[in-house]
Protein backbone atom coordinates (compact mmCIF):
# COMPACT_ATOMS: atom_id res chain seq x y z
CA UNK A 1 0.00 0.00 0.00
CA UNK A 2 1.26 3.52 -1.22
CA UNK A 3 1.74 5.78 1.78
CA UNK A 4 0.66 9.24 1.44
CA UNK A 5 3.02 12.02 1.64
CA UNK A 6 1.32 14.02 4.01
CA UNK A 7 3.36 16.97 4.63
CA UNK A 8 3.61 17.57 0.94
CA UNK A 9 -0.29 17.32 0.53
CA UNK A 10 -0.76 19.83 3.27
CA UNK A 11 1.65 22.51 1.69
CA UNK A 12 -0.38 22.28 -1.01
CA UNK A 13 -3.75 22.27 -0.07
CA UNK A 14 -3.21 24.76 2.77
CA UNK A 15 -0.48 26.56 1.62
CA UNK A 16 -1.30 26.06 -2.05
CA UNK A 17 -4.82 26.13 -2.49
CA UNK A 18 -5.05 28.36 0.88
CA UNK A 19 -7.81 25.74 2.47
CA UNK A 20 -8.42 25.67 5.99
CA UNK A 21 -6.88 22.71 7.76
CA UNK A 22 -10.23 21.97 8.47
CA UNK A 23 -11.59 22.17 5.05
CA UNK A 24 -8.27 20.23 4.27
CA UNK A 25 -9.45 17.31 7.00
CA UNK A 26 -12.90 17.47 4.83
CA UNK A 27 -11.77 16.10 1.74
CA UNK A 28 -11.28 12.95 0.25
CA UNK A 29 -7.77 12.02 -1.34
CA UNK A 30 -10.15 11.78 -4.23
CA UNK A 31 -11.20 15.60 -3.97
CA UNK A 32 -7.77 16.78 -3.36
CA UNK A 33 -5.94 14.79 -6.17
CA UNK A 34 -8.88 16.43 -8.34
CA UNK A 35 -8.56 20.14 -6.87
CA UNK A 36 -4.63 19.24 -7.60
CA UNK A 37 -5.29 19.45 -10.89
CA UNK A 38 -4.60 15.31 -10.79
CA UNK A 39 -6.53 13.08 -13.09
CA UNK A 40 -7.72 13.76 -17.24
CA UNK A 41 -8.80 17.06 -18.28
CA UNK A 42 -12.64 17.57 -18.98
CA UNK A 43 -12.98 19.94 -21.88
CA UNK A 44 -15.98 22.22 -21.95
CA UNK A 45 -19.12 20.89 -23.34
CA UNK A 46 -19.84 21.91 -27.22
CA UNK A 47 -23.04 22.52 -29.12
CA UNK A 48 -23.34 19.19 -30.07
CA UNK A 49 -22.35 17.78 -26.69
CA UNK A 50 -25.39 19.57 -25.58
CA UNK A 51 -28.03 18.34 -28.82
CA UNK A 52 -26.59 14.94 -28.02
CA UNK A 53 -27.55 15.57 -24.17
CA UNK A 54 -30.93 16.56 -25.37
CA UNK A 55 -31.77 14.28 -27.81
CA UNK A 56 -30.68 11.06 -24.78
CA UNK A 57 -32.52 12.98 -22.00
CA UNK A 58 -35.42 15.05 -23.47
CA UNK A 59 -37.81 17.33 -20.93
CA UNK A 60 -40.64 15.22 -19.65
CA UNK A 61 -43.05 17.92 -20.14
CA UNK A 62 -42.32 19.32 -23.87
CA UNK A 63 -45.00 21.82 -23.79
CA UNK A 64 -43.98 25.23 -21.41
CA UNK A 65 -45.95 26.02 -18.36
CA UNK A 66 -47.32 29.43 -17.95
CA UNK A 67 -47.35 29.93 -14.38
Amino acid sequence: MARFDWPALMRAGIGGLKLKPAEFWALTPAELALLLGAGPAQSTLSRAGLNALLRSYPDKNAEAEDG
